[in-house]
């Protein structure tokens, strides 16, 4: 099996290279969607984050109001670790869970971790390939603002709050470049995954 880390800043077209890689046969682990589900109406970490900010982070139906919660949590680095302490160890065990899962499935499987904050949060050792999707904040920026709708001021600063660019490439394997169309950027995604699989044969071949 191997493990692949996936990661990239916001508005990088890590996304698009995620779902092509899945097109081709890759079982992707969304860190996004675990986290979500980590603090669903009725789990233990919906009711520690209750307890650590208080209802006023529920709707009114019970559920996470993930609006309220940025607010709090956005510009403050000690509530964004109190946040992250609760969330990612839940994260991690569902992610764990999930590539166990395709390794009995199948264990030749490529399985790739979709993680956001994958570099900020120090876990690049923990995959024999690292791929970043690059683009520089400038025009990360400038598609937040012209494809998400998002205040500018609002973008500078989300953009901001993720690991700089060179440290983003720092940790890389592979960097893809997500500045052009979807397009290019799914066919980088082809050859790297010709690449992976070429490996995997190679390796197979050998015994290893």
């Amino acid at each position: 099996m191997q493990r692949i880390g996936l990661t990239g800043g916001i508005a990088a077209g890590k996304s698009v290279a995620a779902r092509r890689l899945a097109e081709l046969g890759a079982v992707v682990i969304d860190a996004d969607v675990l986290a979500r589900a980590a603090v669903e109406p009725g789990t233990p970490g919906l009711d520690e984050v209750v307890e650590a900010f208080g209802e006023s982070v529920l709707t009114p139906d019970g559920a996470l109001d993930r609006a309220a919660l940025g607010r709090l949590v956005f510009d403050d680095p000690a509530a964004r670790e109190r946040l992250e302490a609760i969330v990612h160890p839940v994260v991690r065990r569902l992610a764990a869970e999930q590539e166990a899962a395709a390794a009995a499935l199948d264990h030749g499987a490529v399985v790739v971790h979709d993680i956001p904050l994958l570099v900020e949060t120090g876990r690049a050792d923990e995959f024999h390939v690292v791929v970043v999707v690059h683009a520089p904040a400038v025009l990360r920026v400038e598609r937040l603002v012209r494809l998400r709708g998002m205040d500018r001021a609002d973008a500078e600063a989300r953009v901001a709050a993720q690991a700089g660019d060179d440290e983003r490439s720092a940790a890389a394997d592979v960097v893809l470049d997500g500045t052009g169309s979807d397009e290019d950027l799914r066919s980088q995604v082809d050859a790297l995954w010709d690449r992976l699989v070429g490996e995997q044969r190679q390796e197979a071949a050998a015994g290893l």
